[in-house]
């Protein structure tokens, strides 16, 4: 037996769609994780749009147009790539809102950042912004992957409650 959808993401949507918002997800580390806890909530369709597993540079690039340039000075484990691919998941998606996730979940480091570093990006009409985490802690890759699910659901959360739409 599950223990049910996430409560974070069962607020989230309440939020979103008390304002009229729609949703679009991107995802690298967490794989669609993010994605799943959002569409394990009966309901989900009235605003999530659609989601976009990343894993590849390429895919961030060409799908989600993350700029080239973002890529070569920031690297992908970087708050400007996270907002890049916030930005590029809703206009893909058509979405109001957009949550992306983005670093190392292990086991190695990556563009000399360590296991753990981890950026969500979140765009809102308000606009867009992302947030760090050090999720070393959390200890292996699965982990990592369920915190960083945890954090954006939160993230979400808060930026949906911020939304003076509603």
């Amino acid at each position: 037996m599950s223990p049910g959808p996430h409560p974070a993401a069962v607020e989230a949507l309440d939020a979103l769609v008390a304002s009229g918002a729609s949703l679009a997800v991107a995802e690298s580390l967490t794989g669609g994780r993010v994605a799943a806890a959002l569409t394990a909530v009966p309901g989900a369709s009235r605003v999530v749009r659609g989601a976009v597993v990343s894993y590849a540079t390429e895919v961030k690039v060409d799908v989600l147009g993350v700029p080239a340039e973002v890529v070569e000075h920031d690297g992908v484990v970087s708050a400007a790539c996270a907002e890049a691919m916030a930005r590029g998941a809703a206009r893909l998606l058509g979405a109001t809102h957009a949550v992306a996730t983005t670093g190392v979940a292990g086991p190695d480091r990556q563009e000399g950042k360590p296991v753990g570093t981890v950026f969500v990006g979140l765009l809102t009409p308000a606009g867009v912004r992302s947030e760090r985490l050090d999720l070393a802690a959390a200890g292996d890759r699965a982990g990592i992957q369920e915190a960083t699910v945890e954090a954006a659901l939160r993230l979400l959360l808060a930026a949906a409650r911020e939304d003076p739409r509603h």
